[in-house]
């Protein structure tokens, strides 16, 4: 994309010679950031803007253009676009509003915008945006106020409001960018272009990115996952309510939202995500001039106790800790400081701390060799110079090769220093939990890099076996397949089960419970209940024939008396697993941008309350179903508390794995849930299933997720 951000010529149409308006505003953005190609001012009128005399129809320029900035009315956008096509452009930024944002007119125009740029390999940004700045190319096609600093910030954003206002405060924060792109409503031009073509520009060094939603999600992984690997990508996804969930009827369903799908894609792709936009800028400045640490380990220097412990404290929240120094370190230290300061880590200077004191603090510290990097906390008294602890550090990290970063707790005197340390590429903070913070996303991902590749693999299965399921369920008209239904898919996926069978009356239901052996568990079969529990409809441990009669009676009676408009085929009487067989649930649901997403937790009712689960898009690699297991909070009851034996991990891997390879094979499947899993120290067995199945074929406004 040279052409859009390094452009050899500029048409800008709809250019005015009137103050304010935005062709006029676009085309003196150009001038006074230097641009130093030809320009070409459209205007019907003709005559000069801004002493370029300006052309009155598109074809009077003669000649192809690389790029041409379009803010005209709505209902000449489209005409424009073509007479530029014939001219002969390469990139086209269409500032104008009122596309598919505002009506359907609006959106049968940017489909068509979006056709034609296609057909002519023309870069098509917008329509609806802010435009486009290239700061270290002189290249301000934007209607923005003022020319952002050079930098090594790569910033895009979906909303043009935003990025007028990100415009401002770098101004006033004196933060550079190499490039800055408003994508508007992404017509052609999307994230996962951007991603690209910031992923391989040499002058920027990381990639910050503001999105409301992502158009291509797996076009967007993929491009992530290969970027992540050169440089940050910093991301703020905003419209984070689960939408997604509003018709489900599963656990997986009712959880398993669009914020969690991007959550869940970021985390696979090397992503970090952010919450805050402070929090994006904060972390893009320790990223834009720090090298990434050599690990966790943080020594900390402070001339005031409470920092340090605040410090400290966003250490224990994070994967940042705090080691022990050398002895040689702490008899330095000794040497240099009184006998009541703090010699361990955080080092304490005291208030009476002066430059000197930091300088050597920080070479001592710095030096020694279970540190990876270095926090400095300065807090203003009454005798501190800023500016000359500022020189006093800089001198002193000169000569340690670690990550520094500083916490400059004061405003009204410290703008000398922050200068110097902004030249020396010392990343400044406010209060200490932002710098942990940004240490800890460095460390962070400086582990994504250094991870191994991923493992992925394909367990024996038989498709065609679960194909006669699905496609039976689609030709009766069925959408839900509960457990007697679902039990074949499980098995042809070579998943466990435990030993049941299907009882018509408790006499069956008896004879079947003598041949699986007792105790046993009767549950309601019924293709129109999905949740058993909501009739009261399975009994456990049971131990005799008499009691399965009882137990098939009571059930079947009980949901006929609560749900009489639902066919009851009967009960499914079940072998019990082992007494230390511990519920969990596995499930997915198909997300409209990202695909099927994976859930884990514990199962049965505890999904309900505790609601301690994790997310993973499929395919799963072996390390995903790992880290899924180990992420959520209640994976030590999993390990084995109390004399407790530990689960077989690799008997619910193997489980995970099993629903990504059906999420991927059909389609068809919106929706499935196992619920419970039971595991014990040496099996996992699919104890309860149910599945959502959708006609693929059907309009995509006739499908629970929207896709066609």
């Amino acid at each position: 994309m040279d052409s859009l951000f390094t452009p050899s010529s500029i048409a800008v149409v709809g250019a005015s010679s009137v103050s304010g308006k935005i062709g006029n505003t676009i085309l003196s953005n150009l001038l006074s950031a230097g641009y130093g190609g030809q320009l070409y001012p459209v205007n019907p009128r003709g005559g000069e803007i801004h002493g370029i005399p300006a052309y009155k129809n598109i074809s009077d320029i003669g000649t192809p253009v690389d790029l041409a900035v379009v803010a005209v009315p709505r209902n000449l956008v489209l005409g424009v676009f073509k007479e530029l096509l014939e001219l002969g452009v390469s990139s086209v930024v269409v500032i104008t509003a009122g596309f598919k944002e505002v009506d359907h007119g609006g959106w049968l125009l940017e489909v068509q915008l979006a056709e034609l740029a296609k057909e002519h390999d023309v870069n098509l940004l917008g329509p609806n945006c802010l435009g486009v700045i290239n700061s270290r190319g002189g290249g301000n096609a934007s209607f923005a106020t003022g020319n952002p600093l050079p930098g090594s910030m790569g910033f895009f954003s979906q909303s043009g409001a935003l990025c007028v206002a990100v415009l401002d405060w770098a101004l006033g924060e004196k933060v550079g960018f190499s490039k800055f792109i408003s994508l508007g409503n992404k017509a052609a031009i999307n994230e996962a272009s951007m991603l690209e073509y910031l992923g391989n520009d040499p002058e920027t060094k990381v990639i910050l990115g503001y999105v409301e939603n992502i158009e291509n999600g797996r076009e967007f992984m993929e491009q992530a996952a290969k970027v992540s690997m050169k440089k940050p990508i910093l991301m703020m996804k905003a419209g984070t309510t689960p939408a997604g969930a509003r018709a489900a009827s599963s656990h997986t369903g009712a959880m398993a939202g669009s914020d969690q799908a991007c959550d869940a894609a970021f985390r696979q792709s090397g992503v970090i995500r952010v919450e805050k936009l402070d929090e994006l800028f904060n972390l893009a400045k320790a990223f834009s001039v720090q090298e990434l640490p050599l690990g966790p380990n943080l020594g900390i220097v402070t001339n005031a106790g409470g920092p340090g412990i605040l410090a400290a404290d966003a250490c224990g929240e994070s994967v940042m800790r705090m080691p022990t120094f050398s002895p040689s370190t702490i008899g330095e230290l000794q040497r240099m400081l009184p006998g009541y300061a703090s010699l361990y880590n955080p080092v304490d200077l005291l208030g009476d701390a002066d430059a000197e004191s930091y300088g050597r603090a920080v070479r001592i510290v710095g030096h020694d060799p279970a540190v990876n990097s270095l926090l400095v906390i300065i807090a203003p008294t009454v005798n501190l110079d800023f500016t000359e602890v500022a020189k006093a550090i800089v001198e002193g990290m000169g000569e340690v090769s670690k990550p520094v970063f500083c916490c400059l707790m004061g405003r009204k005197n410290s703008a000398e220093a922050r200068e110097i340390f902004a030249e020396a590429g010392v990343p400044v903070y406010d209060f200490p939990k932002q710098a942990v913070r940004a240490m800890d996303c460095m460390h962070k991902y400086a582990v994504w890099k250094g991870r191994p590749p991923r493992t992925y693999f394909t367990p024996e299965h038989d498709v065609e076996a679960a194909r006669v399921v699905v496609d039976n369920a689609l030709r009766s008209g069925r959408s839900e397949l509960v457990e007697f239904q679902a039990r074949d898919i499980v098995t042809a996926y070579g998943l466990p089960t435990p030993e049941s069978d299907l009882a018509r009356s408790g006499d069956e239901a008896a004879a079947i419970a003598e041949q699986l052996g007792y105790p046993v568990v009767l549950k309601i079969a019924s293709p129109e209940i999905s949740h058993k529990s909501d009739v009261d409809g399975v009994r456990v441990g049971l131990n005799s024939a008499e009691e399965v009669k009882t137990a098939f009676w009571d059930i079947t009676a009980r949901t006929q008396r609560l749900r009489p408009d639902v066919y009851i085929a009967g009960c499914l009487v079940q072998q019990m697993a082992s007494p230390q067989s511990r519920e969990v649930i596995v499930g997915f649901r198909r997300d409209k941008q990202f695909g099927p997403l994976l859930m884990f937790g514990l199962g049965g009712v505890y999904v309900e309350i505790l609601k301690d689960i994790s997310f993973r898009l499929a395919p799963l690699s072996v390390e995903d179903a790992g880290d899924m297991v180990r992420e959520i909070r209640s994976y030590m009851l999993l390990k084995g508390v109390k004399g407790g034996e530990p689960v077989d991990f690799e008997a619910i891997t193997d489980v995970l794995i099993r629903m990504s390879c059906l999420a991927n094979d059909f389609p068809e499947i919106y929706e499935a849930e196992f619920n419970p899993v039971l595991v014990s120290s040496d099996e996992a067995l699919v104890a309860d299933a149910r599945m959502t199945v959708v006609d693929i074929s059907a309009d995509a406004g006739n499908r629970p997720d929207g896709r066609e």
